[in-house]
């Protein structure tokens, strides 16, 4: 018997189980459990050594060692900085409102780690649950973590904490219609709101949305970013001008926890994009060599590692762009969410719109065939996906185009007429506000 036909571990933990439980007890309440803490567990361990990646790569990148001295190459650095921030004093400010205080961090967690309950990380037991309106409870969820962020600035009572509250509230707020928009295109293909019916389409049609929505994906991930207050989009946190923004009076484990919150909404984002634009767990021929072959447990098992793979680079993805781009101005940030990101969004829908269109009516014109079958999405022959791909290409030099005939007036990125604009201003040579004293002449003896 080959070594693969042992990969059946659910399959053994599920005869164990059902010795000690009633079928339905099992499938209903002890595996969701299992599920739960094992997402919950891994989500953490991610936390902490998300810190640990993110210096060592910017440690990289400015020529530097980054974290040592604890543990063989700083390994366990992680865990000398949990240890440090649980045994630190947990502080309050005078005349703050204790209650929200103390729980906004819990808040901001607990909206960040109930999504995976719905995210489809591998087929099979690889999802916690599938349920037919994943996407919107996902978009519903995330969004009470700006409420958590308002929360915190406003209880601190502190000037710097309720301004970095408020510009959170802003900038998600603004942020959060962007991402709306840039997911309709994907519906389009998909149509389904169910996350395993995302990975599905796009496995059935043995291509990834990216090919078909390469501009909504930008603007979902550049939105994604921004609303996890990453850089370039950190302005909630400025430390230039808000010290630490909204977490500024937070201490010890509290303060922690918004920064697990922020590392575990990454997660999220990256996790949402790969499942809506990357294929989620599927990759071209693992099907075949697994569970075709009778190695169920395996292609699971395998089906994961995908997915992890297509995170962990979209989240490098993040660490990237926080050591090379510089952060913007608050008016700058407001200017790409409205002026920019929501009307490329709504271009994207038109254009997708478009698109759709002319591959049904092309379907059977002159014997053309276009699509396959809209049993689960639409699946397109090769016919139609080239076409398709053709309008998601055509569609980031329209919205290029488009938006820069309708931002060519707009003062803080026409760079250009900035430069023309620049003159060098003399003081200004009125008259002073005050006179300067009258000083007597010098007598002189020039007749001697």
């Amino acid at each position: 018997m080959s070594m693969l036909a042992y990969f059946a571990p659910p399959n053994l933990i599920d005869n164990l189980l059902l010795k000690f439980f009633e079928p339905e007890t099992v499938n209903y309440v002890v595996w969701p459990f299992i599920q739960i803490g094992a997402v919950v567990t891994a989500i953490a361990v991610y936390a902490l050594y998300a810190t640990y990646a993110e210096r060592k790569i910017s440690a990289f990148m400015q020529a530097r060692l980054g974290p040592m001295r604890v543990g063989k190459w700083g390994l366990l650095q992680p865990f000398a900085d949990a240890i440090k921030l649980l045994t630190k004093e947990d502080l309050a400010p005078d005349k703050a409102d204790l209650y929200t205080f103390k729980f906004a961090p819990f808040i901001s967690v607990a909206a960040a780690f109930i999504v995976f309950a719905v995210i489809p990380f591998a087929p099979d037991w690889g999802v916690i649950t599938d349920i037919n309106i994943g996407l919107l409870f996902i978009l519903s969820i995330s969004s009470v973590g700006v409420l958590a962020l308002i929360l915190a600035g406003w209880a601190s009572n502190s000037k710097y904490a309720l301004m970095g509250g408020l510009r959170s509230s802003a900038q998600m707020i603004s942020y959060e219609v962007a991402m709306g928009l840039s997911i309709v295109g994907a519906l389009m293909f998909a149509r389904t709101l169910s996350m395993s019916g995302f990975v599905a389409g796009q496995q059935s049609d043995a291509v990834w949305y990216i090919l078909y929505q390469p501009l909504g994906f930008l603007i979902f991930l550049v939105s994604g970013i921004a609303e996890n207050n990453r850089a370039p989009f950190d302005l909630p946190e400025a430390e230039s001008e808000l010290v630490a923004g909204f977490h500024t009076e937070y201490s010890g484990m509290r303060w922690s926890l918004f920064f697990m919150a922020e590392y575990a909404a990454m997660v999220v984002v990256s996790a949402v994009a790969t499942t809506l634009y990357l294929g989620g767990w599927y990759l071209p021929f693992v099907y075949r060599l697994t569970e075709a072959k009778g190695y169920h447990t395996l292609y699971v098992i395998v089906s994961l590692l995908v997915f992890i793979v297509k995170l962990t680079v979209l989240l490098y993805l993040y660490f990237w762009l926080r050591w090379t781009l510089p952060r913007f101005r608050y008016d700058q940030l407001m200017d790409i969410g409205w002026k920019w990101l929501i009307p490329t969004a709504l271009i994207n829908i038109v254009m997708t719109a478009i698109a759709v269109f002319t591959v049904q009516a092309l379907d059977g014109w002159k014997g053309m065939d276009t699509i396959e079958s809209t049993a689960q999405g639409l699946n397109l022959s090769a016919t139609g996906k080239a076409v398709m791909i053709g309008f998601g290409i055509a569609g980031i030099f329209i919205s290029a185009g488009l938006l820069s005939m309708i931002n060519s007036r707009s003062r803080d990125f026409n760079l250009k007429k900035q430069r023309r604009n620049i003159r060098l201003i003399n003081s200004p040579q009125g008259k002073p506000a005050v006179a300067p004293p009258v000083t007597a002449p010098v007598a002189t003896n020039e007749g001697g």
